[in-house]
């Protein structure tokens, strides 16, 4: 499968879109006013521990503090691996290990999503193109779960353990971008320090790991110089902009082109790939075409889709996505499909198709947490096991972390998938004004009745010659005319005449009674 990147520029925003074979997969977006902060290391202060909760707030220096579970923390007298879970029945309670006013050096896990500030670990990860640094842990290499091939996996083991225990000596590279003084002297990290094997170092030769290495190595020189120099509440390091995250986390050796816009964007891009990629510098383009960038492949429609709750598919059928703040729910219909042998190959089929759909919105629209999938009901168990693994092998190409479940007797499928960044409808969207996020408002008939009830609740508390209704066009029209009989009973029962005033920049809901 080929992909191209595209990376779209401007002084207000960054968009970035990967697409696989002419269809969009995954958009990004970071605005200059809201740049996501995840990665991002900060000295804190502690200003409040929740011993109930085992979390802290931590002060950081932004609009929100940032929240610290005890998991997350990492005990200063234990010599556990990064990766370890703490358990509470073993290790100190957080109240402990934090009191108010401490400074603690955290890391950005999820940036602020809706209410919810940023989630934190004291636990710090430094990533590069091929590898990550785990800082002030004990010795340890892990190799990531989809390099599959075992001789692969104990050769990258085996050379990072040779530059990790100083069997062959860091050199010292011109890595001197990102703020990073070059020339440094290369860092010991046989005793305070782990590594972490990306997917993208299978293949990847001795010296361009040696290089990664040593460039992980000095960056964590330069944000120890800065630590003590930062007074609480402070930054202490922020990871790169979005269009160089995209060449250092998103391009493989399927991405074909990565095309941007922006020509200092597009220097800048170059200039990193010379200096960690260098085989992806002839990959890069900049883009000059009439047509705005995102138009490519229909993107901007691609978009605009995204944002509604109906996603069709090829045979006729559809899925409906429904995102809420506890979950997201996706209903799978056979729509027009009918099929060509009997229900049961048609729902099969339908299902099948709808994986696959599924699995792209998952990563464009960005939904994370709980997702629930409601399959059309299969009677026959070997379906049911086929459209899970067929699923399963979509979600493959997912960046984020996705476990399934089995199938319920619901006939439901659970979904998890870990949630760093807020969605695409959340970045772009806010709830509607009309209907303050319900989905819907209610009826012009509906809003009538209302305005019934109220009136009869206004002339038993008020003594009034004659009332004046103002709302809606629609809930007036409907007053005027289909309950025009209704309005002269009331009139009668209560003895005061109503009229009625149309006020345009009403919403459908809304209405005053003024009593004259």
């Amino acid at each position: 499968m080929s992909s191209e990147i595209l990376i779209n520029v401007t002084p207000q925003e960054t968009r970035v879109a990967v697409v696989d074979n002419g269809v969009l997969q995954e958009v990004y977006i970071e605005r200059d006013k809201r740049r996501g902060i995840v990665g991002n290391i900060y000295k804190g202060r502690v200003s409040r521990v929740l011993p109930g909760m085992q979390a802290a707030f931590i002060d950081m220096g932004l609009a929100r503090t940032g929240f610290l579970h005890r998991n997350d923390l990492t005990d200063p007298d234990s010599d556990e691996a990064p990766d370890n879970t703490s358990n509470l029945t073993r290790t100190p309670a957080i109240e402990h290990l934090l009191n108010e006013g401490d400074e603690v050096l955290v890391q950005v896990l999820k940036d602020p999503i809706g209410s919810k500030g940023a989630r934190l670990t004291t636990r710090l990860a430094i990533p590069s193109r091929y590898l990550v640094l785990i800082p002030d842990c004990p010795p340890s290499i892990g190799i990531s779960q989809r390099i599959e091939d075992e001789t692969e996996r104990e050769r990258l083991r085996g050379l990072v353990y040779q530059y990790q225990s100083g069997v062959i000596p860091i050199a010292v590279g011109d890595h001197d971008n990102l703020g990073i003084q070059p020339r440094l002297p290369p860092v010991d990290v046989l005793n305070n320090g782990g590594f972490i094997v990306r997917t993208a170092a299978e293949g990847v030769n001795d010296d361009k790991i040696r290089k990664d290495i040593d460039f992980l190595c000095r960056l964590w020189h330069s944000i120890q110089g800065r630590i003590d120099s930062i007074t609480a509440p402070g930054t202490i390091y922020e990871d790169l902009p979005l269009f160089m995250r995209t060449l250092r986390d998103l391009v493989d050796t399927e991405t074909e082109k990565v095309r941007i816009d922006s020509r200092e964007s597009y220097d800048r891009l170059a200039d990193f790939a010379r200096r960690f990629i260098p085989e992806f510098v002839d990959r890069i383009e900049l883009y000059t075409g009439e047509h705005p960038i995102l138009d490519l492949y229909s993107v901007e429609d691609e978009i605009q889709k995204s944002l509604g709750r109906r996603v069709e598919l090829k045979s006729g059928g559809h899925l409906y996505i429904d995102q809420t703040e506890a979950m997201t729910t996706i209903d799978i219909n056979t729509g027009a499909f009918v099929g060509h042998r009997n229900l049961e190959e048609t729902i099969f089929k339908t299902n099948l198709e709808a994986t696959h759909a599924i699995a792209r919105q998952l990563r464009l629209r960005n939904l994370g947490g709980i997702i629930i999938v409601d399959f059309i009901d299969m009677q026959d168990t070997e379906h049911q096991r086929q459209v899970l693994r067929t699923l399963d092998k979509h979600l493959e190409r997912d960046h984020s972390k996705v476990a399934i479940s089995e199938v319920t007797s619901l006939g439901l499928v659970q979904i998890t998938r870990k949630r760093t960044r807020e969605s695409l409808e959340h970045v772009l969207c806010e709830p509607c004004p009309t209907c303050h996020g319900r989905g819907s408002v209610k009826t012009a008939e509906s809003v009538c009745y209302e305005i019934f009830r109220e009136i009869l609740r206004e002339v038993r508390q008020f003594d009034a010659k004659k009332l004046l209704v103002i709302a809606s066009q629609p809930v007036v029209d409907m007053l005027l005319d289909d309950e025009s009989t209704s309005v002269a009973e009331l009139e009668a029962f209560i003895g005061r005449s109503i009229t009625f005033q149309v006020e345009t920049l009403y919403d459908q809901e809304q209405y005053d009674i003024v009593l004259l």
